[in-house]
């Protein structure tokens, strides 16, 4: 147990010491630790997670997909009022904070990265909001306990979209609402999704390959 509060420690100390909090442009009612600069923490997050099989520091910046979702969930509260959320693939924590304000009755947000589930305790801890982390991967799990799943930029790479696509959709026929952000990455299965809003998200050609993204936000054809 010491071992494990020392590791947490650990990773809120890398977070904290290498991100300032800021609003990301979409949703200024929520403040984050997100990196200023991105090749730097892009850089050394790749040389401190290099052999441990942990994925780039996603964790530090707010994608176009997450904040279109979360500007979505806070002006459409209903989505998730009252309700149990899950968050996929929390990253930093921006859409289980916007459900946490909006009024869902439990969230909880999943990600794989023990630097990611640092970063959602401390931003949820800026907002004032209580979530649950999960560290372990829902994927292919039929999920009980949860009313809604709300997934923001996870079509990035194959074969991880395949995988949750095929996932997503089961929930969806479960009973489960799932909704998805996501400003058109590659492997984005249109076909299963039908748009039910779009965003303007500010962004850096740093990240994407323009200044402003129109981002959508989607939910499974029934």
């Amino acid at each position: 147990m010491a071992e494990a509060a020392a590791a947490i420690c650990g990773h809120a100390d890398f977070v904290a010491a290498n991100t300032r909090v800021q609003a990301p442009p979409l949703i200024p009612e929520i403040r984050l630790h997100l990196a200023s600069e991105i090749l730097p923490i892009w850089q050394m997050g790749e040389d401190l997670l290099a052999g441990r099989g942990l994925p780039p520091p996603y964790w530090a910046f707010a994608w176009a997909g997450g904040q279109a979702l979360a500007r979505h969930v806070l002006d459409h509260p209903e989505a998730v009022r009252g309700r149990r959320v899950l968050d996929f693939a929390s990253g930093s924590g921006l859409v289980a904070i916007a459900a946490a304000m909006a009024g869902g009755a439990e969230v909880a947000a999943a990600d794989i990265d023990p630097f990611a589930l640092a970063a959602i305790h401390l931003n949820a801890r800026v907002n004032r909001v209580d979530i649950t982390t999960i560290d372990r991967d829902p994927v292919g799990r039929r999920l009980t306990g949860f009313d809604v799943v709300l997934a923001g930029d996870i079509f990035y790479e194959q074969p991880l979209a395949g995988r949750v696509c095929a996932w997503l959709c089961r929930l969806g026929q479960d009973g489960v609402g799932v909704l998805v952000g996501d400003p058109g990455r590659t492997y984005l299965p249109r076909d299963e999704l039908v748009e039910i809003a779009s965003y303007e998200v500010a962004t850096t050609r740093e990240l994407e390959d323009c200044a402003l993204k129109r981002t959508g936000v989607w939910r499974f054809r029934s």
